[in-house]
């Protein structure tokens, strides 16, 4: 059966660009993957854009395309001058995906193309929970925090023992290659070299310190400087200081997060505080001076005549720095009117006198009063 013009499979003109190759080719594998797509003929259009795409995007198979068409790839490629052997079986859509989506589509995710150097991953991050006293975080402070982590082995440098050389099972490339039967047929796919575990060597004696494994666990210290402001949640990364790679990779990071205790008197809201001020009847209905405490020191609090139980009364720039900036928040004092639950005689008398006066000439008691039955 002939096959179709690659460019009319993919739906782009003979002038395309390579990146409206490779778009169009993603939108096809996406909308045909047989993991997606189970309507009958999808495992075949898909298999038809990856060897078009195979084509398409190489520069030499697309210009020899171009100019013999299919017979190019027929009976070794000589009517092209050769191309070695080039087969739709030998296409690897493993590593096609994988170059395409970051390795989170298809055939396993190995990673780039095979006779390459490994893939050299970064080390396993950590993460610190720490406890904070309220104080210790609005005005930061220094925490020692002790960790047992991978570090890279000191005796070999890493690398699991002496005298390298290069592996016979991979050749160096620290992959090899495996054929496996999927819903195409036999298709070749990468997976780490079980020799070398993909350094692509090894190494006649191997590091009785670390057992070839290049590294070793290690009690560490690490003193953190926690800076103002930071809140419940609030994470601080300390870069490279994470575990060692198994593979010569960079070291993973340690991200501390905090958990910060409440304070007695300060409740938080992001970078402003409240604070209850305990006010008695008489201070908030004739008016009063009151020394309160604020995160800095204290400072006189001056209630007017007739303040009402609930109200907010604002410390401008009195609340926590913010960790990421220069602002600082506000400080908001509440005033609470404590009701006596106790009085002596002369307190019961004044206030039965006080009752008899006209206080609920308020507006709220005319309303409450209107709707009494």
């Amino acid at each position: 059966m002939d096959k179709k013009d690659y460019y009319e499979v993919l739906g782009v003109s003979k002038n395309a660009t390579d990146e409206e190759i490779k778009r169009a080719f993603r939108k096809l594998a996406k909308q045909y993957h047989p993991d997606v797509n189970k309507e009958p003929g999808a495992a075949e259009k898909f298999k038809e854009i990856g060897e078009a795409y195979a084509v398409l995007s190489d520069p030499t198979k697309r210009q020899q395309y171009d100019q013999f068409g299919h017979a190019a790839f027929q009976n070794g490629g000589a009517g092209a001058g050769g191309f070695g052997g080039f087969d739709a079986s030998d296409i690897n859509l493993d590593d096609i995906l994988n170059d395409l989506f970051g390795g989170s589509f298809g055939f396993g995710g190995f990673g780039r193309s095979r006779g390459s150097s490994q893939a050299r991953s970064r080390g396993q991050d950590e993460r610190v929970l720490l406890n904070l006293t309220f104080e210790e975080a609005v005005f930061g402070c220094e925490k020692d925090i002790k960790l047992n982590l991978d570090v890279t082995c000191p005796k070999c440098d890493g690398k699991g023992g002496f005298n390298e050389k290069t592996c016979r099972t991979c050749g160096g490339a620290g992959r090899v290659l495996e054929q496996q039967q999927t819903i195409f047929g036999y298709m070749q796919t990468q997976k780490v070299c079980p020799e070398c575990r993909g350094k692509g060597k090894s190494y006649e004696n191997t590091c009785d310190e670390c057992r070839g494994k290049g590294i070793i666990s290690k009690n560490k210290t690490f003193t953190v400087t926690i800076p103002e402001g930071v809140d419940d949640g609030y994470q601080l990364r300390l870069s490279g200081k994470g575990n060692a790679s198994r593979s010569g990779g960079s070291a993973g990071d340690i991200y501390v997060e905090f958990k910060i205790a409440k304070h007695p008197l300060f409740e938080r809201d992001g970078d402003d505080i409240y604070l209850k001020v305990p006010t008695t009847i008489t201070e908030a209905t004739l008016g009063c001076k009151k020394e309160i405490p604020t995160l800095t020191g204290n400072v006189i609090l001056e209630i007017k005549a007739g303040t009402q139980h609930g109200t907010k009364l604002k410390l401008k720039g009195k609340g926590i720095k913010s960790p990421n900036s220069l602002m600082r928040g506000n400080m908001y004092a509440v005033i609470d009117i404590i009701v006596p639950t106790k009085i002596d005689r002369k307190q019961k008398d004044l206030l039965q006198q006080l009752a008899s006066t006209e206080l609920d000439n308020a507006t709220e008691f005319k309303t409450f009063k209107k709707y009494l039955k």
